[in-house]
């Protein structure tokens, strides 16, 4: 038949198909291939089992001698710590900060002598004003002892415990027997007659008629005097 020749030629021509398994690891250990003649099946350099831990040191002596590399040329160009930016940016904000603290430090200072310079005054008007309520008792306590009422007793002892408190408090009684004689002065002096002495000489306090009371300079209340005019001509 004219086929069967053709098929006996197809059949001469026919060779054995070989395959070549390529891959790296072995599907029935799970190991790694080693390649054939000391050359790798991927044609590449040949790697041995700390391949990947050699890689990684390599990796890690590149980084160190850029960072070294980076320290040696801050040092050739004159770059220390206290000249980097970033460090003079902080000693300036500290230094800016310990400003705002010896202002407010400061601030604080003068706010505590206000206060205090307040409370003192407060205090000082205080007490003017309890010792200016206290000035007709007083009056009445000076009418008793010129009536000789308060000579001796009990009474007595209260009225002069009474003077040393107020005393105390800085209070001074301007009266006959510290102004008789003195300079007649307006401004703590309430001159209520004028007339001619032989005894005093002119514009002294000849009399007082109500006592005067100042405390520290301040005068409470004025003494109420007669002021001499002088001898007659």
């Amino acid at each position: 038949m004219p086929h069967h020749g053709h098929d006996e030629e197809h059949e001469e021509r026919e060779e054995p198909v070989s395959f070549q398994d390529k891959r790296r690891i072995d599907p029935e250990t799970g190991q790694v291939r080693q390649p054939t003649g000391g050359q790798p099946a991927d044609g590449g350099a040949a790697a041995g089992p700390d391949e990947d831990g050699d890689a990684l040191s390599q990796a890690e002596r590149i980084l160190n001698e850029a960072a070294a590399d980076t320290e040696g040329d801050a040092a050739d160009a004159g770059i220390t710590g206290a000249q980097d930016p970033d460090t003079a940016g902080a000693t300036v904000r500290e230094e800016e900060l310990r400003n705002d603290l010896l202002r407010v430090q400061a601030e604080f200072v003068n706010y505590k002598r206000r206060v205090e310079r307040d409370r003192n005054v407060a205090k000082d008007n205080a007490i003017q004003s309890l010792l200016t309520a206290l000035l007709p008792v007083l009056d009445d306590l000076d009418a008793a002892r010129a009536a000789g009422d308060l000579a001796e007793g009990p009474f007595a002892a209260i009225a002069t415990k009474f003077d040393t408190v107020l005393s105390g408090f800085g209070l001074e009684r301007q009266d006959q027997e510290h102004l008789a004689g003195q300079p007649f002065d307006p401004a703590q002096h309430e001159a209520m007659l004028r007339q001619p002495s032989t005894d005093v000489p002119e514009e002294h306090i000849v009399q007082v008629f109500r006592n005067g009371y100042v405390r520290e300079g301040r005068v409470l209340r004025a003494a109420q005097v007669m002021v001499s005019a002088g001898a007659e001509g």
